[in-house]
């Protein structure tokens, strides 16, 4: 995972990929997938952003960490990952479509802000998910640590 995309050597997806209700949202070359098969070319949208993802800034991080090891031992766990959003702007209207949240707690601001601008640059045509895929190749199942994937994000982004 880095940033709010979960990487593999095959796909990019927004949050979480599917589970076994088949909601999830992947990224390909070519555009947008929804688990419910509707598909949108990066030409046809005019916008893609994720609205509703759980994003806690650096001051807040250790004491929610704190907070969810506590919850999830005296819980057995905290259930589903929150829910977000990721918005489509087409020229015929908004489409919104749930994903999970694939991070443990929350999304790191900056990781957060510069997935966005990657959204962005996807829809400009920009940049391709197919760099992303291309890093999962060599990337192994690991989530890299957090300076890592900021430093990820700056490079597919140019910032």
């Amino acid at each position: 995972m880095v940033g709010l995309f979960w990487i593999t050597a095959d796909a990019v997806y927004v949050g979480a990929p599917p589970g076994t209700e088949g909601r999830g949202v992947r990224l390909t070359e070519q555009g947008v997938e929804a688990g419910d098969h509707r598909t949108w070319t990066w030409e046809e949208l005019r916008s893609a952003t994720v609205e509703g993802a759980p994003v806690r800034g650096v001051s807040r991080r250790r004491l929610a960490l704190a907070v969810e090891a506590v919850l999830t031992a005296a819980l057995g766990g905290v259930g589903e990952p929150p829910e977000m959003l990721l918005r489509l702007e087409t020229a015929s209207g908004t489409e919104e479509l749930s994903v999970h949240s694939a991070a443990a707690g929350a999304y790191d601001e900056e990781e957060f802000t510069l997935s966005q601008d990657l959204l962005a640059r996807f829809v400009d045509g920009d940049a391709s998910p197919r760099t992303l895929t291309i890093w999962g190749r060599t990337a192994g199942d690991t989530t890299p640590k957090p300076p890592e994937r900021r430093a990820l994000l700056r490079k597919w982004t140019g910032a």
